[in-house]
Order: structure tokens, then sequence, then C-alpha cells
């Protein structure tokens, strides 16, 4: 292709060489001028105005001026194009401006390549090409501009609109912004079929529930695209547009600015410039254009600024490197260069130029140009306003100015595009906090909270803009005395804010100075204290089933049914047996229910044990069905009662009302915040009970604090200290911190309302949003939000997970001491007993007591054993006078026992 060109300009070089020269700005060049050729399709000859203009403003302050060479070529016609281009060079050019098509351009492009001439072209390009030198922002930092914007707005989907594929590339780098949880996003080409008519696709927009549109393309594609939403009829308030091209101030916007539609856009420069005015002044003198109107658009195309800024480099390079372009004949065969043309180009992307251009600092990171920054503008009334400004590198916010209201176009009492500054208390939560994020946040972004979130939907509904300002924990008061006020209320009524909103209560007191929306939240002062303590089990807690009575009452049943076994037994002539079964006729007969065995009947069958003990007449058979009856009963009443009493411990508070308080009952401490409602509310009040205590915070003022957070920790030490304070805050951290609770009724009634400046004149709309609100909901829902879902839950959750709670050890220690001590007992009564047995063997025998001990002491621990002799030549007692076998009898009687042979 391109060797075919250049066949064909050869061939009509001859031709049209005398036209190029008739038609040149200038002579050939001098050896002491650089020459700088401009191939332009721009009809209105706009561009090559702008670019004497540039050659002329930069010759002031250089020794050797730059010359200007101007071809006009018919847009798209490459032929043309590079034979002008050769021309240029046989009079030796320096650096060449490319026309607007960019087929064309990009064909010069390869041949200044090859020739090492500089290139300038000032379009947008995503290849970000090495040979050229490009002034234009890449497409991915037009991205990183729209996905600043989008992310302010908070959109969570919306529509793409792009003209042809090469605005494709910024849809790629915006979704590599947003990674795999980004809004959704529907793209759309617009220019479907070449035409330059998008009705269709704006038509699929209208039926789409989407009404968010970014739009990308060329400059005459996308103000076309907007004519034509005006006409389907989707320019209106229902709908939000983000301009990614960057000559919307260029835009004929006149019949959009009261369609009530959000037009947001970008540029590079202000119209206010001095190097812009000055390019209007030349083009009204050269052209005759008249001056735009002071509405913040402009006549000037980024590709007349960029061309204006290229001339700007290429005059500071001319001040550091030596430059003198040779005359080149494109038809020769041969590799004839410009010498210095490549080193020229490198040094042009190595300088930084900070003044004297329209679109701002120059400089670039390779090919790609950067440190630049765009003006964020919004269609208003008035025209094109500055919003906001990005940077790279830096959170994009909006920073409305105040408005110009024209109160002849719309209604003295709206609000719609009006700007105020709303304080917020940033210590105070659930109303107001910095957003914990790893990115540093900046502007309306670092805040959140219910107070931000109602602004937020205040302003939707009534069409304002507003600035969050930190306004601290003081609140302010008023001073009838001095007529001074503090705080909050200085601010709004010395004018540095409009609004404020936090937990700001309405008091007569400060609605002598400023005004209150109606209330927006109902509560009253309350008593923040810590949960009731579980108080520690007791040591004979296994006895709580039952009270003292039962006992007493259980202890006689059981004394009397024994008593009662022991008397019937011995009335029962059935009871009394024959111990010695194998006499006919016993001299003596027994009785089993003796005092001790009917104590154990009764007993066993109250542990439901049992006993080898077996009533046989009628009478103890009766008592004792009646007993085991009543036994199963208590028994299985104690069981049931016995898990309860052993796992529920009840909790005990100190303190249970305001009287338990002012009393400061068990030495329990109060106090509330320093100033504010809760403090006057007690200063004023004629309540004997609200007296004494204010009587108790003034004379201890240790008790106030600076702020509710303050107060809470200090609940929360756990030294018997109690606070005062609003009671919605005290839901919110009692849903937050598990050992905190609300004791008793709301001490007052009073409300939450929105601070205004005195008389102001929007308070009406106001109360009538903040009553729609309550009616559709949205302020139950911010609350439910605020105050049980976000950071709340945790006490909820431990308390429906825990289930039934674990025996401790502190539960049963009475068991297990009645355990120790009856083994103590029965093992010191066992001993005891084993003793006496000793002493009166011992005595029986006539051994030694000692000797004795020592004798069973033996016997007991030979643990393997079993069985006892009874006869024993080894035994202490066989030595003894007592004993009916000595030791020779045991001899005599075994010897006469043995065999004859044996004896012998």
């Amino acid at each position: 292709m391109e060797l075919w060109l250049i066949l064909l300009a050869i061939l009509g070089l001859n031709r049209v060489q005398g036209q190029i020269y008739g038609s040149s700005s200038y002579g050939a060049a001098s050896g002491q001028s650089i020459r700088l050729g401009l191939i332009t399709d721009d009809e209105t000859d706009r561009i090559r105005q702008t670019f004497e203009h540039a050659i002329s403003v930069a010759n002031n302050e250089l020794s050797v001026p730059l010359v200007g060479q101007t071809e006009q070529v018919s847009y798209g016609n490459s032929v043309q194009a590079f034979a002008q281009l050769c021309n240029m060079m046989q009079s030796g050019v320096g650096a060449v401006f490319g026309p607007a098509a960019k087929h064309t351009a990009s064909h010069l492009l390869n041949a200044c390549d090859s020739k090492d001439i500089p290139f300038v072209y000032p379009h947008l390009s995503g290849n970000a090409q090495a040979d050229g030198f490009n002034l234009h922002p890449h497409q991915e930092d037009i991205s990183n501009a729209l996905y600043g914007i989008i992310k302010q707005f908070d959109w969570s989907r919306f529509i793409f609109c792009y003209e042809s594929p090469e605005y494709l590339a910024i849809l790629d780098h915006l979704m590599t912004l947003y990674g795999i949880k980004g809004p959704v996003i529907k793209v759309m080409r617009y220019d479907l079929n070449l035409n330059g008519n998008y009705k269709s696709v704006l038509r699929r927009i209208r039926k789409s529930e989407d009404s968010r549109i970014v739009v990308v393309g060329s400059r005459e594609g996308v103000a076309e695209l907007l004519r034509q939403a005006q006409q389907v009829g989707i320019m209106n308030e229902d709908y939000t547009y983000v301009i990614g091209n960057l000559d919307l101030h260029t835009f004929e916007l006149e019949e959009y600015k009261y369609s009530e539609a959000n037009i947001t856009g970008i540029r590079m420069f202000s119209p206010d410039q001095e190097e812009v005015r000055d390019l209007v002044e030349r083009l009204h003198q050269e052209l005759g254009e008249s001056e735009p109107a002071d509405n913040g658009a402009s006549t000037i195309t980024m590709a007349m600024a960029l061309t204006y800024d290229a001339v700007r480099v290429i005059a500071e390079t001319t001040k550091h490197l030596p430059y003198q372009p040779q005359i080149l004949n494109c038809s020769e065969r041969h590799d004839n260069v410009q010498p210095d043309g490549s080193t020229f180009r490198n040094y042009m992307r190595s300088l930084e130029i900070k003044e004297k251009t329209i679109t701002g600092r120059i400089f670039f990171e390779g090919n790609v140009r950067k440190g630049f920054t765009f003006d964020v503008i919004e269609l208003q009334t008035s025209g094109l306003v500055k919003v906001g400004t990005w940077e790279e590198g830096q959170e994009f916010e909006f920073k409305r100015p105040a408005q110009v209201i024209n109160f002849n176009d719309i209604d003295d009492g709206s609000l719609v595009n009006k700007t105020f500054k709303v304080l917020i208390s940033v210590a105070t939560k659930p109303y107001a906090s910095l957003v914990d994020s790893i990115d540093t946040l900046i502007g309306n972004n670092q805040y959140q909270g219910y107070g931000v979130d109602l602004i937020k939907e205040l302003a939707d509904k009534l069409g304002f803009n507003f600035t969050f300002l930190d306004g601290g924990i003081d609140y302010g008061s008023f001073n009838k005395t001095t007529n001074t006020t503090t705080g909050m209320l200085k601010e709004i009524v010395e004018g540095r804010a409009d609004l404020a909103i936090t937990d700001l209560t309405i008091t007569s007191e400060r609605e002598e100075v400023i005004d209150f929306s109606i209330p927006f939240m109902n509560l009253g002062i309350a008593i923040l204290y810590v949960k009731p303590q579980k108080a520690p089990p007791a040591l004979f807690s296994f006895m709580d089933p039952f009270s003292e009575e039962v006992w007493l009452y259980l202890g006689i049943a059981y004394v009397g049914v024994s008593l009662c076994f022991f008397i019937l037994g011995r009335l029962s002539p059935t009871e009394w047996d024959n111990p010695f079964p194998c006499i006919e006729e016993p001299e003596e007969l027994e009785n089993q229910f003796t005092i001790n065995n009917s104590l154990w009947f009764t007993t066993g069958a109250l542990l439901q044990q049992g006993s080898e003990i077996a009533p046989k007449s009628l009478s103890t058979r009766t008592i004792a069905a009646i007993w085991w009856f009543f036994t199963l009963i208590m028994v299985s009443s104690y069981t049931a009662n016995l898990a309860a009493f052993l796992t529920i411990e009840n909790p005990t508070s100190p303190i249970n009302s305001v009287e338990d308080l002012a009393d400061n009952k068990e030495g329990v401490q109060y106090g509330a915040k320093r100033t504010g409602s809760t403090r006057n509310f007690f200063l004023t009040s004629e309540d004997p009970i609200y007296m004494k205590m204010n009587e108790y915070m003034t004379n201890n003022p240790s008790m106030l604090l600076d702020n509710n957070q303050d107060g809470v920790e200090k609940v929360k030490s756990g030294n018997k200290y109690a606070f005062l304070m609003e009671s919605t805050s005290i839901e919110f951290n009692t849903v937050r911190e598990c050992n905190l609770t609300k004791v008793g009724d709301a001490l007052d009634e009073k409300g939450y309302g929105i601070a205004m400046v005195k008389n102001w004149p929007y308070r009406d709309k106001f109360n009538n949003a903040l009553l729609e609100l309550q009616e559709q909901g949205v302020l139950a829902r911010l609350k439910n939000k605020w105050w049980n879902e976000i950071g709340a839950g945790v006490c909820s959750a431990k308390s429906s997970s825990d289930g039934p709670s674990e025996l401790g050890v502190d539960n049963l220690s009475g068991i297990y001491a009645v355990l120790a001590v009856g083994t103590i007992i029965s093992i010191i009564f066992s001993i005891f007993c084993w003793c006496i047995f000793v002493f009166k063997k011992a005595k029986s025998f006539e051994v030694p007591f000692c000797d004795a001990l020592f004798e069973e002491f033996k016997i007991v621990i030979r643990f393997s054993e079993n069985e006892r002799a009874l006869k024993s030549a080894q035994s202490v007692y066989s030595r003894s006078r007592n004993s009916s076998h000595s030791i020779e009898s045991l001899k005599t009687d075994s010897e006469e026992n043995m065999p004859p042979e044996e004896a012998d």
C-alpha cells in the first residue's frame, strides 16, 4: 500500500507542485529558521489559524524562529496528503502536524518515520506509537477519570454506549478497575448502521430499566447522540449522562439546560485561561467568529488546543537542542533521513512544561503523556460548571460550587442544584463515623452513618447537593445572659454551615437562635449500666429445689415413719421370727424392725436403693407402700427441679430504678455528658429526685464526661458507674456490648431534629420530605440498618447459640462436700470401732494392746488375702493364758492324728 502511494505521489508531484508552493503561508526555510509543516483537512481554517497563532506566540521568546507551512487536503485523501508531505520534505521541514483523518495520519506517520521527521497528531490513540508525538490523553487515563466519576455517583448498573471498536479499550480498562465485584454494565454500540442514525439504539435504552449512560465516541458522534436522545425522549430528569469525550465544552447544549437531565463530562482546559482567550481573540479577528457567552462553553476544540501545545513543546525543545532540518527527497530510493530528527523527537518527550500551555502540565512516561488533570464539568441552568478536578493517583470527589440561580427561571423555593454545608459529629456513632478503608478517602466518601444516609435520602428527594463537615463533639448551647452561642450552633448562626445532623436534641433554648426540622427520631433519657451480675452458687445449692420448710417436714416424716416401722414391727406378731430355723421350739424370738433397721429401711426407700429387710405383716407392708409412694413423688419433684436450680443463676443488680440511682444504692455513682440537653434536663428540673441528682453531679464534676463514648467505656470498666444518656444511644450500645443494659424507664420524652438557620426558607420542604420518608418507612429502615444490622448481632448470636450451660464445680460443690464429709466420718467411725474391737480382744486374751493392734493392723494391710485364720501358732493370741489351745497342745493333737509310720 505504501509503495503504491509513493508511486502515485511521484507521478502527480509535478502537476501539484505549483499549487503547493502557491498555497504556502511562508517562503522556503532559511538557515536561520526551523520549518514546521501542517497538513490539514479542516475546511473551517480554524486549525491553520491556531497553528499560525501558536508559532507567532512562540517566536516571541526564540532566537531561532519557527516558520509555518500549511497545506490543505481533502478529508481522507491519503494520496493528496502524501504528495503535500513530499513537497514539505523538499523544502526542509523539521516537523509535520498531521490531519484529523486517522487513516491518512497513519500513512503520513509511516512516511515521516522512515525519514526520521517528528510527526504530531492530535487525536485519541490507544497504540501509544513510539514514532509519533501525541499530546492527547491515553484511553486508560480517560477510563480512570470515568471510573472516578461513576464511583462518586455510586452506580450499581449503567449502559456503556460507544461509537466504534477503538473506544472499547476504555471499557476494557474500566472493567479491569472494577474487577469481579463491579456494577452491571450493559454495552451498546450506537452507530450500528454507520449512517448517523442512532434512534433504534436509543429506543432500546428508553425501554430498558437503566437510566444511567456512559457515552464515548468522536466529537461529532457524541453531539449527534445527545440531539437524537432528546428527540427519542430520554433527555429528562430520569436520565444521567457521563460523557467521555473531551470536547463536551464545544457542544451546543443550550437546549438541554432545562431538560433536568444530569449531563457530566470532562475537559482539559478552562475557557477563562489567558492562552484560550488570546486564541479566541485571534479567531475573532481572522475568521470573524463571535466570542462565546460566559456559560462555561468554548469554541476551542481539543485538536486546536493540542496543536497549540505541540508547537509550544517544539519551541521549548529548540531552546535546549540545536536543530537544522535538511532538505529531503521522498522520491529517491536511498536512505536519506533527517540527521537529528529522532533525537529531536525523543528530547520533546523528555521535557516537562508547566506554563504557557492550554491543556496544562506536559511530561511523558515513555510514549504516553502524564501529569495532566481533568476538569469535571456539569450542565446546569447557568451553563457548564466545574464541579471537581480529576488527578491521577488521587481519589476524585465532587466539589460543586455555590449555584448561581436565575430566579426568573425556577421556583424561589426550589432546592435543585443548591449546595449546603452539613455539620456532623464523626465521634458519635451511629449518626456519623469515618469509613474503614485501606484506600485514602476524601470528601463525603469518608463518612458513613445514619445522619449521612438521611441527608442523602433528603438530597435525592429535594435535589440539593451537600458537603459534610466535622463539627466536633460540642453541639453547642445558647447563653441568654451574654447572647453568645458555642459549638455547632455558633457555626450555623454565623453562616459557616447551613445544617447540622447528629444526636442533636430539640430544646427551647436552642430554638431561640436556630430552627429545627420536625423530629426524625423520638427518645428519652435513660440509665446505662452493666447487666445484673450472676450471684455465685451457694455451697449447698443442691438443696435449693426444696424450701427449708419442705426439708424440715421431710426430716420429720423420715423420723416419724421410722418410728412407726419400729412400733408396728413390735406390735405385729408376724414380724417376730425364730432366729434358729432348725429348732422348732425356740426359747426366744427376734424382731427385724429394730430402731437401726427401721431407720435403714426408710433411708433405702428414700434414696430408692432398697434394703434386705422385707415387711411381713399387713400393717408394716401398708406403711411401707405409702412411704414408697411418698418418696417416689418427692424424689421425682426434687430431680425435676434440681437441673433448673443448678443451671439457672438469678442475676442481681444494685440499681433497678432512678430512685436507687439517686440514693447511690450500694455505692453506685453516676454522671452524664458535660454539656448538652441531658445535662440541661437536670439543671432545669424541679422534680426532687432530679434536683438531688443534679446536686450530686454538680458536686462531683469528675462524673461528667466529654462525650457519650467516654461514658460507655466508663460503665464497661465495672467500677459501679451508671451513665445517663439518650435511650436511642443506649439501644445502639446494648446490642454491641453484651454486658450493658438499660435500667428502668425513660425519664423524659424528646426528639432529634436537623438544625438549620433561623427562619430558613426551606424548612417546610425539609419537613414535608421527612414526613414522606417516615410514611414510606425509610426512617425505620435506616434505624434498623445502623442499630440492628451493621456491627450488631453479636449479643443475640451469642445468646442463641449458647444452649444449656454446663454445670461447674461451684454448682456441685455441696454434693462433693457431703460426700467428703460422709466418707471422712465413716472412716473415723470405722477406725474408732476397730480400735474398740482390738482393745476388747486384747483385754480378753490378756495380751498387750499394742501387740494386738500391730497383729490386727498386719491382717488389715494384707490386701492379697481375703481370709483370716482364727487359730495360728504364730498369732499373739496363741501365747495367751486364756487361749483354749497352746502351742504344745496343738502339736500333741497333730501328732495323735498322724499315721503310725509318720509318727515314728
